[in-house]
């Protein structure tokens, strides 16, 4: 039996970068493949020559062993191959069937029939989907259903899935796996791309590994294991353990009582938030996606219009010191240091026209007098992150925007970091990172907690949760569900935290 497809000495470039470097891989039908890499690797610019979004400079793909030539993504529907994308292309005021037909040639639908044929791919393979029901009532796991349905409706026999559960529950990415389980049985071809290596052995029957653009190769998952993949990534051996100290004496540093916020639309975004974060710890923050977690940490840091509560920074001395109702700057001018790392990198967090240096001096250009800014320390700082975290840029001068999304996050985290902040608040601090680098940034994280910085890490990957952080606090629907000891609490009880309002009764600690 012929492979699903074969990749022969693909080529990528883009200007002097090579983005694939002779790329030999193949894929079988009835087969689940988990492509991996570190950032940069090239997983993605290969997957989307298969979904003809690029086009290979050099070497071929064949289809059960015949050449084929992809030149749109209209071609790799033709071949069967589909493509789930991070970002979901839906439109939410249509309902589900009608985003699945959406650009289809035909110039009728029968839509009963649509919602039919829907009906049937979801008993068949095991989604839970409503094809009646607009997307805008969706969980970003239905949308992201829709979008897998939608391909199988075009036939798709040759799957691609970027990062998929990057924003799902525990729960949510059990049932999707059951739903690949499932299409795999059914002789389909399936591709994920991600770096989260329990997933990989969870799901996969292969590994195919890039390092640099390179393929370094293929392994079967049962006869092997994190370290090892990890390794192979790197090209060297990497330590896969969060250290978690305890730090002696900690004491409250933000307090933070009934908190709301409600939107331009009078919706409550935080309702009646209460915690307390700590020195020498790190606080995890938990939470489906748009759960109130940017809210959070955008009223502590003073970008939030706060309509109820308080916010107090205690001062070594005891003294509080009330936030709500001061900007960003104000607060800067009263002493409570605060390092954040937003989740809109270049919207909220650097400049993308400017190098790292310069963004590296927007955190001290109040230091300097008149029209003259102090460079030094700035370059010394982005020469020390450039190395430290392994920025890949030409130099501290490259525009920020031209580097990857993995990259600009390194600059980010890095600066933020460097100025030792005794608050430092962090949004996906290792969202696109790859595991070397992720693992450097929880190192980070601990340092400076045990240097009596309260950190508050919002996450997405759940055993990170467990592993790096001392609490725990979980949000449902803008309201706390509970905080509870990452030591003793389970990735099931936080899932089911995260999908229940008001959670555990007596959860605040």
């Amino acid at each position: 039996m012929h492979n699903a497809i074969e990749l022969k000495n693909i080529v990528k470039r883009f200007g002097k970068v090579v983005a694939n470097d002779g790329i030999n891989l193949e894929i079988n039908y009835g087969e689940i493949l988990c492509l991996l890499g570190e950032n940069g690797s090239g997983k993605t610019t290969l997957m989307n020559m298969l979904s003809g979004i690029y086009q290979p400079d050099e070497g071929e793909i064949l289809k059960k062993g015949e050449q084929i030539s992809i030149r749109s993504p209209r071609d790799a529907y033709s071949y069967g191959i589909g493509m789930i994308h991070q970002h979901y292309h839906l439109v939410d005021v249509f309902t589900a069937a009608q985003n699945i037909i959406l650009g289809l040639e035909k110039e009728k639908m029968d839509i009963a029939a649509v919602n039919d044929k829907v009906l049937e791919i979801c008993n068949k393979y095991g989604f839970d989907i409503d094809p009646k029901k607009k997307v805008y009532d969706m969980s970003v796991s239905q949308k992201q259903t829709i979008e897998i349905v939608k391909q199988l409706y075009r036939g798709a026999e040759i799957l691609i899935l970027d990062e998929p559960t990057a924003v799902l529950t525990p729960q949510e990415t059990d049932k999707l796996f059951k739903v690949l389980r499932n299409m795999k049985k059914d002789g389909k071809a399936i591709i994920l791309i991600t770096h989260k290596l329990a997933e990989v052995m969870d799901v996969s029957d292969k590994v195919a590994i890039l390092r640099k653009g390179k393929y370094v190769g293929t392994v079967n998952t049962n006869e092997t294991n994190p370290q090892g993949l990890t390794d192979m990534m790197v090209g060297h051996a990497v330590s896969l353990n969060i250290d978690r100290p305890v730090y002696e004496n900690p004491t409250d540093k933000l307090v933070v009582k009934d908190l709301t916020v409600i939107d331009s639309d009078g919706i409550a975004r935080l309702d009646h938030v209460t915690f307390t974060a700590k020195t020498g710890e790190i606080l995890g923050v938990a939470g489906i996606a748009g759960s109130g977690q940017k809210e959070l940490l955008e009223s502590i840091t003073g970008l939030q219009h706060v309509s109820e509560g308080t916010i107090q920074f205690i001062n070594p001395d005891g003294k509080g010191i009330e936030l709500v109702g001061k900007t960003p700057i104000q607060i800067s001018k009263i002493g409570v240091g605060m390092g954040f790392v937003p989740e809109d990198r270049l919207g909220m967090g650097l400049v993308g026209s400017m190098g790292m240096t310069y963004n590296m001096m927007l955190r001290s250009w109040k230091n300097g007098k008149g029209i003259f800014f102090k460079k030094k320390e700035p370059e010394e700082q982005a020469n020390k992150v450039w190395k430290n975290l392994e920025v890949v840029t030409p130099s501290i001068d490259f525009p920020v925007r031209k580097m990857s999304g993995g990259n600009i996050q390194k600059v980010l985290v890095g600066r933020e970091i460097a100025s030792r902040p005794p608050v430092l608040l962090t949004a996906y601090a290792v969202r696109g990172l790859d595991i070397n680098t992720s693992y450097a940034i929880y190192n980070l994280l601990t340092r400076e907690k045990m240097n009596g910085s309260a950190v508050m890490y919002v996450g997405e990957e759940l055993d990170v949760l467990l592993e790096l952080c001392d609490r725990i606090l979980v949000l449902c629907g803008g309201k706390v569900s509970g905080i509870v000891d990452a030591r003793n609490t389970t990735k099931e009880e936080i899932g089911f935290m995260m999908t229940t309002v008001g959670g555990l009764k007596g959860g605040n600690s």
